[in-house]
C-alpha cells in the first residue's frame, strides 16, 4: 500500500510539474488537498502547462483524460491504507485510462 500512495504522488507530480514540498504547500494544505480541491472545477488549471500545450486533441477528451489520471491519483493516496487500490487495480485503471485516451 505505500508503494501504491508513492505511485499517486509521482502522478501528481508528474501531470502538475509541482513537487509535495513546494513553498505553497504548508499545514494541512498539502499537494493532495489542492489536487483534491482542484478536481471536479479547476483541473486543467493543475496540469502542467507543457503537457496541455503537447496534447493536440479536442480540450473535452484533454480534460477528461487529465481528470482520469488525477482521479487514479487521489485514489491511490488515501489517508488509510485500506482505502487504497491494490497495485493490481491500478494497473487495470491505468491501461483502461491508455485504451480510453491513446
Amino acid at each position: 500500500m505505500a508503494d501504491v500512495y508513492i505511485f499517486g504522488m509521482m502522478l501528481m507530480e508528474t501531470f502538475s510539474k509541482m513537487k509535495p514540498t513546494a513553498d505553497m504547500f504548508v499545514g494541512e494544505f498539502t499537494m493532495r488537498r489542492w489536487v483534491f480541491e482542484s478536481f471536479l472545477n479547476a483541473i486543467t488549471q493543475i496540469v502542467d502547462v507543457d503537457l496541455m500545450n503537447a496534447v493536440e486533441n479536442n480540450d473535452r477528451a484533454e480534460e477528461s483524460c487529465f481528470r482520469s489520471i488525477m482521479g487514479l491519483a487521489l485514489e491511490c493516496t488515501t489517508d488509510l491504507p485500506k482505502e487504497r487500490l491494490s497495485a493490481k487495480d491500478v494497473l487495470t485503471r491505468l491501461k483502461k485510462i491508455k485504451t480510453e485516451f491513446c
